[in-house]
This record gives C-alpha cells, structure tokens and sequence, in this order.
C-alpha cells in the first residue's frame, strides 16, 4: 500500500507516520516525489484495501496527520482507495515504486539505498513485509473513521427510456477505451473537421452514457448533427408544456 502527501510539511508527517509505523512493527520505505512523497509499505500477501486504510488512517488521526477526505482538503491519501471495483473498471492511480514521474520527467530515489536501482531494488526486496496476521492484530475492534467513512450509495432511479431517445452510444463506431470512470473515443464533431487524431476528445459516462462531453469545445447540438440526429427545435408551445410537466413552471389553465 502507499501513503501519498504533496501538501505543505508533507515530509515531516511521512517521516512522523514512518516512526510509528515502525513502533507497531510495520517497516516502510520513503520515496520523495515532485512536492511531497510516497511512504510504501511491502505486504507479503494481497490484503483487503479497506483493512489496510483502516489503520493507516485512524494512526494518522491519532498522530494529528490530516488525512484528505470528507471536508479535509488536504492531507495523506491511502491507496489502494476502493474496497471493491466492478467488472472492467479501474481504480486511482498512483507511480509504481522506482517509477519515473511523468510531470517531472526524472526517478525519485527511496531513503535507505544507494541512488541505483539495483541497490534500491535489493534494499525494498529486504523489509520485511506486513502479513495478515500482523494487520488483523492492528485493527482488531477499530472501523474506518467516521469522517472518512463513504457516503451512502444513492438508491438507482429507474429512467424512462423512450423508443426515440437520442443514446449517444447508438452512434460511435469508433473503438471505445476505459479511462477511470469513463469510455472515451474519437468525437464525431472533431472528426468532421479532420481534429481529434488521438481519438480520446469524446468522453462517456460509463455509469451514466447520456452524460458526454467533448473536451475540446463542441456542444451537444454539434455532436449531434455530426452524427445525423441534430437535436429538434422546440416550438413555443411544445416548450411550454415540456416544462410544465416536468414542473418548472405552471401549465396553462
């Protein structure tokens, strides 16, 4: 698991949090990055996200850390974030150890090892790693702190779909990629004036697909007509009595 601060004293909370992790016999490793720094701990088996998070944060807490979430704008993050994920998705990101930072373009060197990687690969292949047991013992009785708790899922809303409504997806022909949250493609728009050669403008609700957004400017309307079903014009009347129904404003009486 890594611990993620690039605030103000972020390194002397890392440093704070390594000190006690290794009271309660969890030995981490440092590794600067381009504002802050990445406090990983190596485990000997994979472990539940949440168990891990569970302790981290509640010693974090405890050590007055402030640990991002709910209203704390800034502080560590945990990752991995997600206790589950379904099928196809992808979680939050975060540089693999020894990575090279893509902002920065260089490596950052962890603390306790020659600037080599066969040195630093050799120093992380030697602390010793958290087992399940030894996380069991450290949580035993605690939950995820109240604040840092998730929401409660809100409950699915059946949504009518009308035989003639516009679903964006009927009309992509081009490959879709996952990226987080959302499948993004070549826009039809863009397409039309020979842009969007990366073919990643167009982004997709994957929980939602009648959400879609181009990033480079074009409106709905403009998707729309560039793939043949431009949105219809409205009269007056027929505008009135939309609203009215869906309660905007008062029909006519």
């Amino acid at each position: 698991m890594a611990i993620d601060a690039d605030y103000e004293d972020a390194l002397t909370d890392l440093l704070k949090l390594s000190f006690y992790l290794k009271q309660d016999g969890v030995e981490s490793a440092l590794e600067k990055s381009h504002r802050g720094g990445h406090l990983w701990v190596f485990l000997a088996e994979p472990l539940p996200s949440r168990d891990c998070r569970i302790y981290v944060c509640g010693l974090a807490l405890r050590l007055g850390i402030p640990v991002k979430g709910g209203k704390q704008r800034e502080g560590i993050e945990v990752f991995p974030k997600h206790d589950a994920l379904k099928p196809g998705r992808y979680g939050n990101a975060i540089r693999g150890p020894l990575g090279i930072h893509r902002g920065a373009a260089q490596r950052f060197w962890f603390d306790g090892a020659d600037e080599d990687v066969g040195a630093q690969m050799s120093y992380l292949d030697s602390l010793p790693k958290m087992t399940r047991e030894q996380l069991a013992r450290l949580i035993a009785g605690k939950t995820i702190p109240p604040q840092l708790a998730p929401p409660e899922p809100k409950p699915e809303r059946n949504v009518t779909r009308h035989s003639g409504a516009f679903r964006i997806l009927d009309h992509i022909s081009t490959r879709l990629r996952t990226v987080g949250h959302n499948n993004v493609t070549r826009c039809p728009s863009c397409a039309e004036e020979g842009h969007d050669r990366s073919g990643d403008n167009l982004s997709i609700s994957i929980e939602d697909p009648r959400k879609y957004i181009c990033w480079a400017g074009c409106t709905r309307n403009m998707i729309r007509a560039a793939v043949g079903c431009p949105r219809p014009v409205l009269r007056a009347c027929d505008l009135n009595e939309q609203m009215a129904t869906n309660g905007i404003i008062k029909g006519p009486t």
